[in-house]
């Protein structure tokens, strides 16, 4: 099985007035394909800045990585943006969508910026296969108002979808969701990650954490603990269970 993610001993240190701020120390981690790993922490853990590293938006110190075969430690700025375009796709929080563009359209964006040329069809075909892979085909003119939390967060995960990535990142994608609608994006997640999908995901939260397969443990910048999750939740048996016991259940339909 080939490595999607592969880091050697990264570092990375940023200059605050006169002092070093050693935010990730010495960090090695393998990824490989078909993972479903969370990358958990307390604040200041240096989670979010591997997770930038490991996104292509910042550089490390020092250190090797190596994503999807190729060797990312040296690229400059530009060539960071190409190979976050062709081999990342993003899921966010906050969901990050245009407001004033359909579902459909900000499914679009991330391969009208590509740097491959691609026909109005292609582009406009592609962006309805990842509507439907996520279930909203039929909300494909809804713009972001229009939608739940729930469905702008699909949307955004169709969007991460549509350029056919080599590694999904999720940063806390479940953070202003509910608790049932957290526990339908994990099922999302499930069944692309059960279709081949490699996800790295950053949460906070065990009781989200337990529906990925592997957890990694930062601590001041270093990796402290990583294990596959023992009791691995399934995130549809969950919500198909809690309605099955109790109809008035928050999480019931």
């Amino acid at each position: 099985m080939a490595a999607v993610i592969q880091l050697e001993d990264i570092a990375k240190t940023y200059r605050t007035g006169e002092v070093d701020v050693q935010a990730v120390r010495g960090v090695s981690l393998v990824v490989e394909r078909g993972e479903f790993v969370a990358i958990m922490g307390p604040s200041g853990s240096g989670k979010s800045t591997l997770m930038n590293i490991i996104g292509c938006l910042d550089r490390p110190t020092s250190g090797r990585y190596v994503l999807d075969g190729a060797d990312v430690s040296e690229l400059d700025r530009n060539e960071l943006a190409d190979i976050r375009n062709q081999k990342i796709g993003f899921v966010f929080q906050n969901f990050n969508l245009l407001p004033r563009t359909s579902a459909l359209e900000n499914v679009e964006l991330p391969m009208l910026y590509s740097h491959r040329r691609h026909s109005s069809a292609r582009i406009r075909h592609r962006a309805l296969r990842a509507l439907e892979i996520v279930g909203l085909a039929d909300r494909a003119a809804h713009h972001p108002s229009q939608l739940s939390g729930g469905q702008q967060q699909r949307v955004a995960i169709a969007r991460a979808l549509v350029t056919e990535p080599a590694l999904l990142l999720a940063d806390e994608p479940t953070g202003n969701l509910d608790s049932r609608t957290s526990l339908e994006v994990m099922g999302l997640l499930q069944r692309l990650n059960q279709k081949g999908l490699t996800i790295v995901m950053v949460t906070h939260e065990p009781d989200i954490a337990a529906y990925t397969k592997r957890n990694v443990l930062m601590r001041d910048g270093r990796i402290v603990r990583d294990e596959p999750v023992p009791r691995r939740l399934h995130a549809e048996s969950e919500l198909e269970r809690l309605r099955t016991a109790d109809p008035t259940h928050p999480l019931a339909p």
